[in-house]
């Protein structure tokens, strides 16, 4: 795995900037495209696509993003729950949604609150709950006392702390 490029649909979440503005920018030449990745993802030059990062990054976190857009559900989590923790949303819902796809059974848990909270993606309970469910039967302790508490006929939203 070569830590020195990613995806163009990384970039794109990471930089809050369009699909059509990374391939215009791509045509003038102003970043430059490499070879595909063995998915078969438009790759950029990593160097060129960090100053454009939407909030600032330490280099661990820097780090982090190319490991999560590489394919690791623990990195994809982790750097969905930075960007929650920054207020940008939607790039943590990009990345959660990765990782809970791989039943990452934290990153379940995050997304399931982002559906019920409304952030980064439409506001719906029923996939809110059935994240957080999945996160439960993966034995996530939160996403079981949300479970328990919606037995009970209250619901608690508990986040995990970072």
């Amino acid at each position: 795995m070569s830590l020195d490029v990613i995806s163009v649909e990384a970039a794109i979440a990471i930089t809050e900037r369009s699909r059509s503005t990374w391939w215009r920018r791509i045509a003038k030449s102003e970043i430059t495209r490499v070879a595909d990745d063995a998915r078969g993802r438009a790759m950029l030059l990593w160097s060129e696509v960090v100053p454009q990062i939407c909030v600032p990054m330490e280099p661990i976190d820097l780090a982090v993003v190319l490991h999560a857009d590489a394919g690791d559900a623990a990195a994809q989590n982790d750097i969905g729950q930075f960007f929650s923790i920054a207020g940008k949303h939607k790039i943590a819902f990009y990345w959660l949604q990765q990782a809970a796809q791989q039943d990452h059974p934290d990153a379940m848990q995050w997304l399931g609150r982002c559906y019920i909270s409304g952030d980064g993606v439409p506001k719906n309970d029923n996939l809110g709950i059935m994240w957080i469910a999945k996160a439960a039967a993966h034995d996530h302790v939160i996403a079981q006392t949300q479970i328990k508490g919606l037995r009970g006929g209250k619901f608690v939203a508990q986040t995990n702390s970072v």
